[in-house]
């Protein structure tokens, strides 16, 4: 097998770049589902119940957690079926955790704006999520369908995933867009979105068969 000036093989190098590349994503996710339970901030007022206090900052953590959550199940699903990355790949990625990191401050400002008659809270929200979940879909769609770093995807299933998140993305776009008043876009971006998810379950489909 070849070999580079360090005297490591390629195939320790490029396990090397992955198995980084995986212990940095889980780092950034740990963090921000840590983050998750910081940004709790209940305090007591007088007239309000325990209930009262503690309702909204555990809204927050909840809702935190699990978006961050789901967007880690999928990031898990692209990485464990990857057998090299390259420097797109990588940027790419780091992309992505980027918007990881900004998702806890992002529910509570959202949570906690959300009487607000701007629908600041509902904007950011709704933008952020979007961008989080492009993010994902390039971090799955390049290394898949354009490197070719992918081990036992077929073509079908690589394009049902990319689907998928791209739905999510325009669903959140679509919700970003009809909370600034632009009612006349956000209709054609969610139809956009819903044709897509039933676009990515039909080529899930036709993978397993």
């Amino acid at each position: 097998m070849e070999t580079n000036p360090s005297g490591l093989s390629e195939e320790r190098v490029r396990l090397r770049h992955l198995d980084r590349l995986i212990m940095m994503s889980d780092g950034v996710f740990a963090i921000a589902l840590t983050l998750s339970a910081v940004e709790l901030h209940p305090e007591m007022e007088a007239g309000k119940t325990l209930f009262q206090v503690w309702a909204m900052p555990l809204a927050v953590y909840f809702m935190s957690f699990l978006l961050i959550a789901a967007v880690w199940v999928a990031h898990r699903r692209n990485l464990a079926h990857l057998h090299s990355v390259d420097a797109p790949t990588t940027w790419l990625n780091l992309l992505l955790l980027s918007m990881i990191g900004l998702l806890p401050v992002v529910v509570r400002f959202f949570l906690v704006n959300i009487d607000t008659a701007s629908r600041s809270g509902m904007v950011a929200y709704a933008m952020v999520l979007s961008a989080t979940y492009f993010a994902l879909a390039l971090t799955w769609g390049y290394p898949a369908l354009v490197a070719k770093h992918t081990t036992g995807v077929s073509l079908r299933r690589a394009w049902a995933w990319l689907a998928e998140y791209v739905f999510v993305a325009l669903l959140f776009a679509a919700l970003a867009i009809y909370a600034i008043g632009m009612t006349w876009l956000a209709w054609p971006v969610g139809v956009v979105a819903v044709l897509l998810r039933i676009t990515s379950l039909r080529l899930g489909r036709g993978a397993e068969s």
